[in-house]
């Protein structure tokens, strides 16, 4: 399990547009227990084999759900132009697993059946604080101790089967409620300046020891919805994915969630391409 979870790591990406190979590939497809299936296999059909091997209810890890999301929401109901997709966002303590920018910022939360809640209530706490509306997307072993411990303003999600999403109870809302200080800390110094900008704030001048605080204190004087509507414009400028589109595109559907989550140069996209494509008796041969 271990190693097939692996295979869909930011690492392995990276050392493919890098390289063009993937010594770890190589040595996590050894352990995964999984047999090629025909002589010409390549590395793709590979990745969509351990794909479908984890997606099994019992085995679904993070990257499943994270994976329904993508494809359900992100490249579903928006599109890499329109929307923007951000993993491990940092928020007060916790680490965002998801979260999709459009007209509004929308976090979700994933609590797999072999993930624990004991975390949840602090993590909700956290997004509160920045994102205007919350989903937790669970698997059966947890949905009715999610629906107790959630907010009513909480939306609540179940993955039914690996792909398909159901929506229990609907998020609400609350850019009003948000803290634009909290905001604040989650963004870098640049992003948060642009903020400003837009808001028509003048941008305060101060040496840079001082320049975090002295910005952060502007925030503290904005409005919540102003903060919340510049932010979302900000970030999917900043972080955006549209260029990612053709990579996509050329990639097996079970990596795309990865391919969106890690940074790739342009001029490395056809060199991890072309690895995706290696026979799997050549790859099993990288170092």
């Amino acid at each position: 399990m271990s190693a097939l979870s692996r295979l869909f790591s930011s690492s392995v990406l990276r050392e493919m547009a890098k390289k063009g190979r993937s010594g770890l590939f190589a040595r996590l497809f050894s352990e995964s227990g999984l047999a090629p299936s025909h002589p010409d296999q390549s590395v793709a059909e590979c990745f969509e084999a351990a794909f479908g091997r984890l997606r099994r209810a019992g085995l679904r890890n993070e990257y499943i759900y994270r994976a329904a999301l993508t494809h359900n929401v992100l490249l579903g109901s928006h599109s890499l132009a329109t929307a923007s997709m951000l993993t491990e966002f940092r928020t007060g303590a916790s680490k965002a697993d998801l979260v999709i920018l459009n007209g509004t910022a929308t976090v979700y939360e994933i609590k797999s059946d072999r993930d624990s809640l004991s975390r949840l209530e602090k993590q909700l706490a956290d997004y509160q604080k920045v994102f205007a509306k919350i989903y937790v997307i669970a698997g059966e072993a947890h949905l009715r101790d999610v629906l107790e411990a959630a907010p009513p303003h909480v939306g609540v999600m179940r993955l039914a089967r690996w792909d398909r999403i159901t929506i229990i109870r609907e998020a609400s809302d609350r850019a009003s409620n948000i803290c634009p200080r909290a905001v604040f800390q989650s963004l870098r110094l640049s992003e948060a300046q642009s903020v400003l900008r837009d808001l028509g704030v003048i941008v305060p001048e101060a040496p840079n020891t001082l320049l975090h605080a002295v910005v952060g204190a502007s925030f503290e004087r904005l409005d919540p919805d102003d903060v919340h509507r510049s932010t979302v414009k900000t970030l999917k400028r900043s972080r955006g994915l549209a260029s990612l589109g053709e990579l996509v595109d050329r990639l097996p559907r079970s990596l795309q969630p990865a391919a969106l989550s890690v940074q790739i140069r342009r001029k490395d996209h056809d060199r991890l391409v072309r690895a995706i494509e290696t026979p799997l008796h050549a790859a099993m041969t990288w170092t």
